[in-house]
């Protein structure tokens, strides 16, 4: 296994275990099936392990495998805070007692504010006394770093790098992301600012192997290397030497073993040119499916109302590259949950965005058919209770 170095010099393990995506039986995290992968992990090399108050039964798990084991000592526990559901610094200290007592723990070593959406929500929790919470369970030792996960646009992402003496964070990332939500823009300039980038998504939740367009598989097939698409889209991201550890949502021994093989060998520069070539050849393949030639390169922004324009045509080529359900949660967390929206309706067909689209979409155009698809009852329903109940 390789390793990078957090902020305080600690060895990170390339590859990290994302507890999101136990395997079920029924209701229940199936404990035995989930320990034999995450101790195979350990074995292996593994030392990071992602988990979340809000993912059911997942701290729980984590807890009882790591005591039935006795190894809390061989590992790094990160978990998060679900900020938009508390109200209160009661609240705050209620919620991480519960999570150390189903951790089985007394300190979380890497703690997060959970989807973290902009600077606004960030000068709420602020204003309710979070700072000063978070000075104390680090004094105290109870939280050894403190850093927030991100799903958004560059912009924001780096006005909240800067909005606090965070020690580590979080983004989607993966070659299909590369200038969208945080992008290699916002990566670069955390790790400008020295602060470890923990990579989620790094297949888009598996879709950049299971629902790959047929021609993109048939690259794989004929491919005179035999390489995989999970292997590759892992290297693309081991490559960067900015990268700190990539989280994969394992639930097989086999995806465990071919994951800690490949990170293994894994070194910042090991993409080869041959690798390079291949990664834009499944592109392109994945591109023929979109709906609107976006590049994502942001010079339509900012819109006077705050529409992500960039973003809004990533989540709506989604829909049709990766699934429409997929498309439309991936837009509900970007633009609804946050204090200020950024949905496509909120477009008053200014035309300002048009005037520097170097792919001369037809911005207003396609914006109002996004919105018509992406912007269903349900979102409608989901929006308005983001705002009634201040849930960013």
């Amino acid at each position: 296994m390789q390793y990078r170095k957090d902020k305080k010099g600690n060895d990170i393990s390339l590859l990290g275990y994302g507890c999101m995506r136990f395997t079920r039986k029924g209701a229940s995290i199936d404990i035995d099936k989930a320990e034999k992968e995450v101790m195979a992990a350990i074995n292996g090399g593994v030392n990071y392990l992602d988990t979340a108050y809000i993912y059911p039964g997942s701290e729980v798990a984590v807890g009882e495998i790591l005591k039935r084991n006795k190894c809390r000592d061989r590992v790094y526990i990160a978990s998060k805070l679900p900020h938009y559901l508390i109200k209160s610094m009661d609240g705050v200290e209620k919620t991480f007692k519960e999570e150390l007592k189903r951790l089985q723990t007394d300190h979380i070593d890497y703690y997060l504010m959970h989807m973290l959406t902009d600077l606004a929500t960030w000068e709420k929790l602020k204003k309710l006394g979070v700072d000063k919470w978070i000075k104390e369970k680090l004094i105290s030792g109870q939280i050894r770093n403190i850093g927030f996960s991100y799903h958004g646009n560059t912009d924001m992402f780096k006005q909240l790098v800067d909005a606090y003496e965070w020690d580590f964070c979080q983004i989607q990332y993966n070659y299909m992301d590369e200038h969208s939500q945080a992008g290699v823009e916002g990566l670069r300039y955390a790790s400008d600012r020295n602060l470890p980038v923990i990579i989620m998504e790094p297949l888009r939740g598996g879709r950049l192997v299971n629902l790959l367009p047929e021609s993109a598989k048939e690259l794989f097939r004929k491919d005179p290397e035999g390489r995989m698409p999970a292997d590759l889209a892992f290297k693309w991201l081991y490559d960067q030497p900015e990268v700190t550890c990539v989280l994969s949502g394992m639930n097989s021994l086999e995806m465990v073993e071919q994951n800690v093989a490949s990170a293994s060998g894994a070194i910042a520069g090991c993409m080869t040119e041959s690798d390079k070539k291949l990664v834009e050849q499944v592109r392109e393949e994945i591109r023929r499916q979109v709906k609107v030639g976006c590049t994502g390169c942001g010079y339509c922004m900012p819109c006077p109302k705050g529409v992500d324009i960039p973003g809004t045509f990533r989540c709506y080529n989604a829909m049709y590259s990766e699934g429409k359900s997929s498309g439309r949660m991936d837009y509900l967390q970007c633009t609804a949950m946050r204090q200020n929206t950024s949905s496509a309706s909120q477009c008053v067909q200014c035309g300002k965005c048009e005037s520097h689209c170097p792919q001369h979409i037809a911005i207003r155009k396609e914006l109002k058919k996004a919105a018509a698809e992406l912007e269903t009852p349900l979102y409608r329903i989901a929006k308005w209770g983001v705002r009634r109940f201040k849930l960013w």
